[in-house]
């Protein structure tokens, strides 16, 4: 049997403000959001619904976690978004208020530009050279 990875889970101070940030800013789209009593909840959201694995939104439990929100990869890119069109994004993304630390620049795999999240989580938006 093939495996898919699922789900990617990213650590967050509330639930409602990263669910916020990742529909109206980036707009991705809510996959699910189960309560699972005690305050917890199942929330995930995806770029495309129908292709590759999710966010799996989950607000952090104690100190530790705590002290992982926006440095989920230690200050590194951690996760890769792939567009069609890194100029239409760019420009939607910007206006929306998302934070770019540079402007697309060229690379040998494709277009790229680093964003951040509302934490401070570092992702690069690529346009691949196919």
């Amino acid at each position: 049997m093939p495996v898919n990875l699922l789900n990617v889970t990213l650590i967050v101070r509330e639930y409602d403000e990263a669910r916020d940030f990742y529909t109206n800013k980036l707009g991705f789209q809510v996959i699910e959001d189960t309560d699972l009593g005690s305050g917890k909840r199942w929330l995930r959201v995806a770029p495309n619904p129908n292709a590759g694995p999710c966010l799996l939104l989950a607000r952090a439990a104690d100190e530790a976690q705590t002290a992982l929100i926006g440095h989920q990869c230690g200050g590194r890119v951690w996760l890769f978004f792939e567009t069609d069109n890194i100029d239409r994004d760019y420009a939607a993304w910007t206006q929306s208020g998302v934070r770019f630390h540079e402007p697309v620049r060229s690379e040998v795999y494709g277009t790229v530009a680093v964003f951040e999240d509302l934490y401070g989580n570092r992702f690069d938006l690529i346009e691949s050279r196919r």
